[in-house]
């Protein structure tokens, strides 16, 4: 009897032991079902692709006053959906330009023009958050087997003081034993061209034994992107541009000398001119006619 017990006891430290491990260690994550859907978000807690059913974007015609900077980021997206040759892309500049939006504008065109051409394959835009960075080489663990190809979009990326996580994204891009997947490109909005504030380069440069090589260091980082898209402030004409597309394409009725006038106003007192200036403008304009900016 004293055995059985002993065994026992044994027996229900073993269970308990286990159940704190299965705790502790958390089950391998499900494969995503890329089928789902032709965007996702990059999820680290728990580690996860989530699907997204309706992406918030605007239609491609749109986005004015960025004509040369569209052409090329679609030609390339396109290329790349093909299975030709394509770059990573940068698109830095002027904030409320409209650089994110074309990213997502851009995928929605190609996969509409693969539909035209009936191909059954899709383009897949995942987005990756600027803090989960450092765990980029576990994303592409998750696409490289994939029949899909991939564009890894990050927003508003940039890199201060002592954040090391730049050289994950230096490895991914280009460096690395493995190297980028070719099923993946690696899309990032910034508005800084360099990914660093100047005062940190030029720290880099004052401190180091060797100045050039620690400046090389953080530069190099945006020459992985073979694509470089600058957006700048758009001007006068742009802008009433941006206004008259949103006027017309949601149908609000409102005179062009009035609507200029307005619109003109509304910039002065913001102190900018953008398309996200523009848009805020439409979403005013439209709560004043009563009306809402449905698709």
């Amino acid at each position: 009897m004293p055995q059985d017990t002993d065994a026992s006891q044994i027996a229900t430290k073993l269970d308990r032991l286990i159940g704190l491990i299965e705790r502790a260690v958390p089950p391998e994550p499900a494969s995503p079902d890329f089928e789902a859907a032709d965007a996702f978000v990059w999820h680290l807690h728990p580690e996860r692709l989530e699907g997204v059913a309706k992406v918030n974007r605007v239609d491609i015609g749109l986005l004015h006053g960025i004509d040369r900077m569209r052409d090329q980021l679609v030609e390339n997206t396109e290329r790349f959906a093909k299975g030709y040759a394509a770059n990573n892309v940068l698109l830095w500049g002027a904030r409320g330009m409209g650089k994110s939006s074309l990213v997502k504008a851009s995928h929605a065109t190609v996969n509409a023009t693969l539909e035209k051409d009936g191909s059954d394959h899709r383009l897949k835009l995942i987005e990756i958050h600027r803090e989960d960075i450092e765990s980029l080489p576990r994303l592409m663990a998750y696409l490289k087997e994939s029949r899909h190809r991939f564009i890894v979009f990050c927003d508003d990326l940039s890199f201060d003081g002592g954040d090391t996580s730049y050289k994950s994204l230096k490895a991914v891009l280009e460096g690395g034993i493995e190297g980028r997947p070719a099923n993946v490109l690696f899309y990032a909005t910034s508005n800084r061209r360099h990914l660093m504030p100047r005062d940190m380069i030029e720290n880099e440069r004052s401190t180091a034994i060797n100045p050039s090589e620690a400046v090389e260091e953080k530069v190099s980082l945006s020459d992985r992107f073979g694509l470089w898209l600058g957006f700048h402030n758009c001007s006068q004409d742009d802008f009433l541009t941006m206004i008259e597309g949103y006027v017309d394409h949601y149908g609000l009725d409102i005179g062009r000398e009035a609507l200029r006038a307005e619109a003109i106003e509304w910039a002065q007192t913001r102190g900018s001119r953008s398309g996200r200036v523009a848009f805020q403008y439409i979403q005013d304009l439209a709560g004043r006619l009563g009306k809402t900016l449905g698709e």
